[in-house]
């Protein structure tokens, strides 16, 4: 009986799904008609050449216009790189060597001379690291001059050279064609990483590699999981200046991840990957292109972010905005997805595997929790590490994430609309915090009892879900002045049943999303 119910809800969910994606895409493709002329970032299309691309979005116009260049430098590097390690039998040590001089290459025509800039900075960690790691202090002397170096980049704006003399203001002229505060924020990261594991390295707390073995499927099968690679210290050896600084400005992560801890980094510098073989990376590779024609083919039909760029949507009915915002999201999704992906398979091209950084599609989370494991994973487990645990983890939890949601907020940048994104984003989890340690007390002893069970969680997932789709389109896209007018569209004669539908369309996902977690606990 409950077998046969689950599946005629199914049935019934996936018919409210088709129905709902058959109107977005219909409206979607009716709003872009119409509004095009009036749109910013459009672009003649070479997909479809009829309809206009938008390329409104600066960081996947960027991404997608250097993509020739940037996957010559790719082809290149990795050649070079797995010919010298085959060849000469390199290991870690030598390895460091060859990243280092690829990179320092890499960064020369990335940054011109504000190279110097990331050296200099990057040799004062190292030798802070060296001194003060065995002190009690180390950890607090370690997050100052990081902060500082990361709020001092942005405030100045990468510095000018005139402000050290008038004989250095020539080399203003050779600034590259990136700039180099923006990259740091991730070069910060590393430079944390590096000191926390040389810090952990000389402390007691020793990984224990046999009962991580036997408890840890992905080891038992012969493959090396994460969690061991990070965990596992290596001897005083690797922590070599030429390892760390080759750490710091790896060619494949260097620009935007994904993020990898430096243990996890020298120990596959020493042994590459052997959890993707050859046939494997070349799938991965596969996938990655088809998901670069999606993109292609979804903003040439859908103009989703040139509306948000235009700030046209402002003037559109309730449903439109809904339509507009859902889409920008999933764009900001795949475009994310896609970016990350390629710098990570040129990562495992070379032996080196970073943690997936979108494991999860963006429709296929109900939870905040959930939420943050899946999007920008690797920096989720950077985090984790390196500050939930250490500010004492689940003990302190209510109080950690306001602490680490204004670090990410300030880490991305210096803008009081991440700020605002952030701390709306801590006090959506209270809530779910809250009725998450409820739940975990109670068990379900009847069949209506979890069938009641049920049902609350799907509502409260609706809710999770709006709370995100506001909390980041107020982030990333209208910004805290944009609240109140986001509020008033949707508290109107029109904007009432268009909220109604909207939480009842994210309560049938909420339960297909039950359904899908069903179907993998059954396969596994």
């Amino acid at each position: 009986m409950k077998k046969e119910w689950k599946r005629r809800e199914l049935s019934i969910l996936v018919l409210y799904a088709i129905a709902f994606y058959t109107f977005i895409v219909r409206r979607s493709l009716q709003l872009s008609h119409d509004h095009e002329a009036k749109l910013y970032g459009l672009r003649p299309g070479w997909l479809l050449p009829p309809c206009l691309n938008d390329v409104s979005d600066a960081q996947w116009r960027n991404f997608r216009g250097n993509l020739p260049i940037l996957t010559v430098v790719f082809g290149i590097s990795t050649a070079l790189a797995n010919f010298l390690r085959a060849f000469l039998c390199l290991k870690a040590k030598g390895m460091s060597i060859v990243w280092l001089v690829i990179s320092l290459v890499y960064l020369s025509y990335l940054h011109g001379a504000c190279t110097v800039f990331i050296l200099s900075i990057a040799s004062v960690n190292f030798l802070l690291v060296k001194i003060f790691a065995r002190t009690t202090y180390f950890s607090f002397l370690l997050w100052v001059f990081n902060i500082f170096f990361l709020l001092c980049n942005r405030v100045y704006e990468g510095y000018s050279f005139a402000t050290f003399g008038q004989r250095w203001a020539y080399l203003d002229n050779f600034r590259g064609t990136f700039r180099w505060h923006i990259c740091f924020n991730f070069v910060i990261l590393r430079m944390i990483s590096f000191g926390y594991d040389y810090h952990w390295a000389h402390l007691d707390t020793r990984f224990d590699q046999k009962r991580h073995m036997q408890r840890c499927n992905i080891c038992k099968s012969g493959k090396t999981c994460y969690q061991f690679l990070q965990e596992r210290s290596g001897p005083n050896d690797n922590f070599s200046f030429n390892i760390y600084l080759s750490y710091l400005v790896y060619a494949p992560l260097y620009i935007a991840g994904p993020i990898i801890s430096f243990n996890a980094y020298v120990s596959q510098l020493d042994m590459p990957q052997n959890n993707y073989a050859a046939r494997d990376v070349s799938l991965y590779g596969l996938r990655w292109i088809l998901s670069f024609l999606l993109i292609e083919l979804l903003t040439h039909l859908f103009h989703y972010n040139a509306f948000a760029i235009s700030g046209l949507w402002k003037l559109l009915s309730p449903v439109d905005i809904f339509i507009i915002g859902y889409g920008v999201l999933n764009f900001m999704w795949l475009k994310f997805y896609l970016i990350w992906r390629y710098f990570r398979f040129w990562s495992l091209v070379c032996g080196i595997e970073a943690p997936e950084n979108m494991p999860k599609c963006i429709n296929n989370c109900y939870n905040l929790e959930n939420f943050w494991k899946n999007w920008h994973a690797s920096y989720n487990k950077w985090l984790v590490r390196y500050m939930y645990i250490p500010l004492g983890g689940t003990h302190r939890k209510l109080l950690n994430i306001w602490v680490i949601f204004t670090f990410v907020a300030v880490w991305h940048d210096l803008e009081w609309k991440l700020l605002s994104w952030a701390w709306l984003t801590c006090l959506f989890f209270i809530p779910e915090m809250m009725v998450k340690s409820v739940a975990n007390g109670l068990q379900a002893e009847s069949t209506f009892g979890e069938f009641l069970f049920r049902e609350l969680s799907a509502v409260a997932g609706a809710v999770t879900i709006t709370c995100l789709m506001v909390a980041n389109l107020v982030g990333y896209v209208i910004g805290p002045s944009g609240i109140n007018w986001l509020i008033s569209q949707f508290l109107t004669k029109k904007g009432l049943p268009v909220l109604g539908s909207m939480f009842i369309t994210f309560y049938v996902g909420t339960k297909l999303m039950f359904h899908i977690d069903d179907a993998k606990k059954k396969k596994h």
